[in-house]
């Protein structure tokens, strides 16, 4: 098979998306979003590329990161400012607020996530006045119309009913500040000259709109700048899943940390171009000695041992040390005495290879799980993947049934339609039992048609605007805005790849806007 998009020869079993036309996800992602103008055919047919040819160009993306990255770390510590970014526009997106966004609250891995029971519409909050008609900075009181995410929609005290001049803003931005902050500091409160005529004593007026009402608590901010510290630093050790290899991990070092999300090139990469963008409390990133720990495959840096930890107290000269343990996310004790996980043993799994699916698969080894997707392993095992036990990414046999989802079947498979009877009967397999699996449902506040800002898990150096379009039980289905749905995305709800609206923007990352479609 050749590549439509950049005119590899492969194997057509390898290659990515249900029609086989492409050897990567990036060149089906570049094919659909380029046109086929873009593509390595019409190219030798001696069209130009259309202007869209150059949206996904990644050497740019790369170097506005690294930028954000250098300017997010030089405020750490420091005072907090706003961090400018040249962005998607939330505010024209989601319009006048029929649109909703995720709360914050959903998401506990975020900054300010676990604080942010006290913001709700009607919180009233002093902001800049853009409608002051004079030639310094003012502020005015605004309430909370609407929340989405991070962002409020928030309008001037005194337009009452009027929404014609109502404004989004993002709450954990500096310029926003409880009431009382202006008068703490002898900063002028100046009503919007728009409606300056409709009150003749503004102060009256304050005093009977703010009694009784609430506002943000006084350390609101202090709290925003103590949750942008983050614990890993640059050259910290870890071990990360190689990403040409699922079975595996690799040594790799902390090169960039932006809003909780690291970027990890793999150690032996001397121009730092082989990197791995994931979340500090991803499943895929482990303490040094991990691996060798639960027997797991690892890949050895050449010759060097550097697969072992550093003696205690020991750093390298180049200031390298291992990420402390206490760092990465725990996994739930389970206990494996009695009915256990077997080899052999089958399932249902989101496929990491097409996160869209949900397949037919197999148990290969117990502890942590090594899991196969039926009808497509290699003869290594080098495409097996790791899960754990409790993990939220592996399902009973027949849950797909039950709750309506298409299953995809093994590659190959004649028996169609699938059935789970039939096929254990004919692979002389049994099922992996029900109460073996993570059957815990958190309330976690998620609804379809919520905006948020996603991983592209295929891609996982971007983060694109996104929509919840589902839900079975714990699992939400991530829609990337502008994509077609073959682009969709199973995802648990406690997912530390899913942020709010705004999280880009507060951490200085680069959010992919939906795409256009020619």
């Amino acid at each position: 098979a050749t590549c439509e998009m950049c005119g590899m020869i492969g194997v057509r079993d390898a290659f990515y998306s249900k029609t086989k036309r492409f050897c990567s996800v990036s060149c089906s992602r570049s094919f659909s979003s380029n046109s086929k103008k873009a593509s390595i055919l019409a190219r030798l047919q001696g069209k130009p590329p259309t202007k869209k040819a150059k949206v996904l160009q990644k050497q740019p993306l790369m170097t506005k990161l690294a930028v954000y990255a250098q300017h997010q770390s030089s405020q750490q510590g420091g005072a907090r400012k706003s961090v400018a970014v040249d962005m998607f526009d939330w505010g024209r997106y989601l319009g006048d607020g029929e649109v909703t966004g995720a709360p914050v609250s959903c998401f506990k891995h975020v900054l300010m996530g676990k604080s942010w029971g006290s913001v709700s519409e009607g919180v009233r909050v002093e902001v800049p006045n853009t409608d002051s008609g004079l030639p310094m900075k003012v502020y005015w009181i605004a309430s909370i119309i609407k929340l989405a995410g991070f962002k409020a929609l928030l309008r001037y005290e005194g337009f009452d009913s009027d929404s014609t001049r109502d404004f989004w803003l993002n709450l954990c931005v500096p310029d926003i500040h409880p009431v009382g902050w202006c008068a703490a500091g002898g900063k002028p409160l100046v009503p919007p000259q728009t409606i300056l005529h409709r009150f003749a004593n503004w102060k009256t007026f304050l005093i009977k709109r703010l009694t009784g009402s609430k506002t943000l608590p006084p350390d609101f901010s202090s709290k925003v700048q103590e949750s942008m510290q983050f614990p890993f630093k640059k050259q910290m050790r870890v071990e990360v899943v190689d990403k040409t290899h699922l079975c595996r991990t690799r040594v790799a070092l902390v090169e960039q940390v932006i809003g909780g999300r690291l970027r990890l090139v793999y150690e032996e990469c001397d121009d730092g171009t082989d990197d791995f963008w994931c979340h500090m409390y991803s499943p895929l990133i482990h303490s040094i000695g991990w691996s060798r720990s639960i027997g797991h495959r690892f890949k050895r840096s050449g010759g060097r041992g550097l697969s072992l930890a550093f003696p205690d107290g020991m750093r390298k000269l180049d200031g390298q040390t291992d990420a402390p343990g206490q760092l990465f996310a725990k996994v739930k004790e389970v206990d494996q005495t009695g009915l256990w996980f077997q080899d052999g043993m089958k399932l249902e799994a989101i496929d990491p290879l097409n996160l869209s699916a949900i397949c037919v698969a197999t148990v290969l080894a117990d502890g942590y799980l090594m899991i196969g997707i039926d009808g497509s392993e290699a003869a290594d095992g080098s495409d097996w993947f790791c899960y754990h036990s409790t993990s939220p990414s592996i399902f009973p046999a027949g849950f797909c049934e039950i709750n309506n989802i298409e299953l995809t079947p093994p590659r190959g498979y004649a028996g169609l339609p699938f059935r789970w009877f039939e096929y254990l009967k004919e692979s002389k397999s049994v099922a992996a039992p029900v109460n073996l699996f993570n059957k815990e449902v958190p309330n976690h506040g998620f609804r379809p048609g919520m905006k948020l800002e996603a991983v592209d898990l295929m891609e996982p150096r971007l983060v694109c605007v996104a929509t919840v379009t589902r839900i079975v039980h714990r699992l939400l289905r991530i829609h990337f805005d502008g994509w077609e749905d073959e682009y969709d995305q199973w995802v648990d709800c406690e997912s530390p790849d899913l942020y709010p609206v705004g999280w880009c923007q507060l951490t200085g990352y680069q959010l992919q806007p939906p795409a256009v479609t020619a």
